[in-house]
C-alpha cells in the first residue's frame, strides 16, 4: 500500500501492520521486464522504422536533386535559345550598319576624288597662264584671254554625310523573365510519410505466454539454484574437424560451434557428429551465436565481422575500419553485439545493435586510463555488466552497462592468464586460467569464490567455457579437441 521498499524488521512496525508485502526482487524483475520490453520496442520498431524513414528521405534527396538538375538544364536551354535569337538580331543590325557605312564612305570618297581632280585642273591652268607671260607671246595671250578654256571653272559642290542613329530597345528584367519562363512552387501541402503502425510490431514485441512462463521458470530456478558442494562431470565427447577447442558457443537445439587456433570452425550435435565446417582465413575463430541462431565470427585480417545464417549464407556484416576485431559476444538480454578490437596502439570494446549500428564505445575509465590491452574473450552478465578477458593486462576487466569500470580481477597470486569466460543464471563469472589449468569462479562483484575446476577434475589447458540452458558448464581445451561438461549448480 505504501509503495516503499522495506527490510524484514520494518514489516513488523505499527505503521505497516496488516499490509500486503511483495518480494522486492520480484518487483525489480517485473520492472526490468517492462524496461526490456521498452528497449525491445525501440530496437525492433522505433529504431528500424526511423532507419527506414532515413532511407526514404535519402531517396527523396536523390530524386529532388535529379528534378532540380532537370530544371536547371531546361532553364539553360531556354536561355541558350534566347541568346541565339539575340545574336541573330544583333548580327542583322550590324550587317545593315555595315551597308550604310559603305554607302556613306563611297559618297565621301567620290567627293574627295572630285576635289582632287579640280585641284589638278587648277594646277594645269596655272601652268597655261605662265606660258603666256613672255612678251613674245603677246598675240597668243590676247587670243587665249578671249578663249573659254581659260575661264576658271567653279569649285565642285560637296555635302556632309548624314549618319544613322541607333535607338536602344525598351525592355526590363521582367520582360526578359517572360521570355525565359519562371519557376512555380505548387501550393500543395506536403504529404506525411507513411509510418507502419506499431500495432503489428507491438504484437511481436510483447512476450508470449510461453515466454512469460519461461521467464517465470528462470526466476523460480534462480530462487532455488545454488552452488553444489561438488562438481560432477556429466559427459565428454570429441569435436571432429578441429585440433583444439579454442572457443565454444551453444546454438539452438543443442548444437555446438567450436573453433581452433588455425581457422577451423565446426558445428556438431551433442554426440560430436560434425554438421558443418567452415575454414576461416586464419586465427582463432572468435565467434558467437545470435538470438536468431546465426553464427557471427571475426575476420581479424580483413577487419570485418561476418555472419553465417542457418542456410549457410556468409555475408560481411560489420566493417571495423583500421581496428582488428577479436573477441565477440551476442547479448542474451537484447541481442546487442559486443566486440573487442585493437590497433597496434589501442584497444576498445564496441557495442553494436542487431543491425550492425555502433551504439557504444568503451575504451577508458572516468580518469582517462585505458581499460584494455588485448580483449580476446568477451561476455555479458545478467545485470548488463560487460566482462572482458584481457590477455594483455592478465585480468578480467568488468564495466557496467554504461561503460563505467566496476572492477578488474587479476587472479589468486602470480601467473594468471585469463582465456575464455562466461556467466551463469546466478550472475557468477567463470573464467579459464590457462597458466594454472583451472577455472575460477567469481561472484557478480568480482569476489573470488573458488577454483571451480582444477587438474584433479581432468582439466588441462582450459581455453573456452559456456553454460547451457540446463546450467551445465562446458569446457574446451587447447591441447585436445575434447569438450567436457560439468554440473556445478543444484
Amino acid at each position: 500500500e505504501c509503495q516503499i521498499p522495506l527490510c524484514y524488521k520494518c514489516t513488523t512496525t505499527k505503521e505497516h501492520r496488516g499490509h500486503v508485502f511483495t518480494d522486492l526482487e520480484m518487483v525489480f524483475d517485473e520492472k526490468v521486464s517492462l524496461c526490456q520490453e521498452e528497449i525491445a520496442k525501440i530496437r525492433n520498431y522505433f529504431e528500424p522504422t526511423s532507419q527506414d524513414l532515413k532511407k526514404d528521405i535519402a531517396g527523396d534527396v536523390k530524386e529532388i536533386k535529379k528534378i532540380m538538375e532537370g530544371l536547371k538544364t531546361s532553364m539553360k536551354a531556354e536561355a541558350e535559345a534566347v541568346k541565339k535569337l539575340v545574336d541573330t538580331v544583333t548580327s542583322d543590325n550590324i550587317e545593315r550598319v555595315n551597308k550604310i557605312e559603305q554607302s556613306l564612305l563611297e559618297t565621301l570618297y567620290g567627293q574627295n576624288q572630285d576635289i582632287d581632280d579640280y585641284i589638278n585642273y587648277l594646277n594645269d591652268l596655272i601652268k597655261t597662264f605662265y606660258s603666256y607671260l613672255s612678251p613674245s607671246n603677246i598675240e597668243q595671250l590676247t587670243f587665249a584671254l578671249n578663249s573659254e578654256n581659260l575661264i576658271i571653272r567653279p569649285i565642285p559642290e560637296t555635302s556632309t554625310p548624314v549618319p544613322p542613329v541607333f535607338t536602344a530597345g525598351q525592355y526590363s528584367k521582367e520582360d526578359v523573365a517572360k521570355l525565359l519562363g519562371k519557376i512555380i512552387v505548387p501550393n500543395i501541402k506536403p504529404e506525411n510519410r507513411k509510418i507502419k503502425p506499431m500495432e503489428t510490431a507491438s504484437t511481436q514485441l510483447k512476450p508470449t505466454g510461453k515466454q512469460r512462463k519461461q521467464d517465470r521458470e528462470k526466476y523460480d530456478m534462480k530462487q532455488t539454484l545454488c552452488l553444489s558442494s561438488s562438481v560432477t562431470k556429466v559427459r565428454e565427447y570429441t569435436v571432429s574437424g578441429v585440433d583444439s577447442v579454442f572457443q565454444i558457443s551453444l546454438g539452438k537445439s543443442g548444437r555446438l560451434w567450436a573453433s581452433d587456433e588455425v581457422g577451423n570452425l565446426v558445428q556438431t550435435d551433442l554426440q560430436g557428429n560434425q554438421l558443418k565446417k567452415i575454414k576461416t582465413r586464419r586465427g582463432y575463430g572468435y565467434h558467437t551465436v545470435t538470438q536468431d541462431g546465426d553464427l557471427i565470427y571475426t575476420d581479424t585480417d580483413n577487419k570485418v565481422i561476418k555472419r553465417i545464417t542457418p542456410n549457410n549464407t556468409i555475408t560481411g556484416f560489420i566493417k571495423t575500419g583500421v581496428w582488428k576485431p577479436f573477441g565477440i559476444h551476442s547479448s542474451h538480454i537484447n541481442g546487442d553485439i559486443l566486440v573487442g578490437m585493437m590497433t597496434s596502439e589501442e584497444a576498445k570494446v564496441i557495442r553494436y545493435n542487431k543491425t550492425g549500428t555502433e551504439i557504444q564505445n568503451i575504451q577508458s575509465d572516468n580518469k582517462g586510463h585505458t581499460l584494455y590491452d588485448y580483449p580476446h574473450y568477451i561476455t555479458e552478465n545478467i545485470n548488463g555488466d560487460v566482462c572482458v578477458s584481457d590477455y594483455g593486462k592478465d585480468a578480467v576487466v568488468v564495466v557496467d552497462k554504461s561503460g563505467q569500470h566496476r572492477f578488474s580481477y587479476t587472479g589468486q597470486g602470480s601467473g594468471f592468464h585469463p582465456y575464455g569466460l562466461c556467466t551463469d543464471v546466478l550472475g557468477h563469472i567463470l573464467v579459464c586460467d590457462a597458466m594454472s589449468n583451472t577455472v575460477h569462479l567469481l561472484d557478480q562483484d568480482g569476489q573470488f569464490l573458488s577454483l571451480l575446476l582444477t587438474q584433479q577434475q581432468g582439466i588441462e589447458y582450459p581455453y573456452s567455457v559456456c553454460v547451457d540452458d540446463e546450467n551445465n558448464l562446458w569446457v574446451g581445451h587447447y591441447n585436445t579437441n575434447t569438450v567436457k561438461v560439468y554440473k556445478y549448480l543444484q
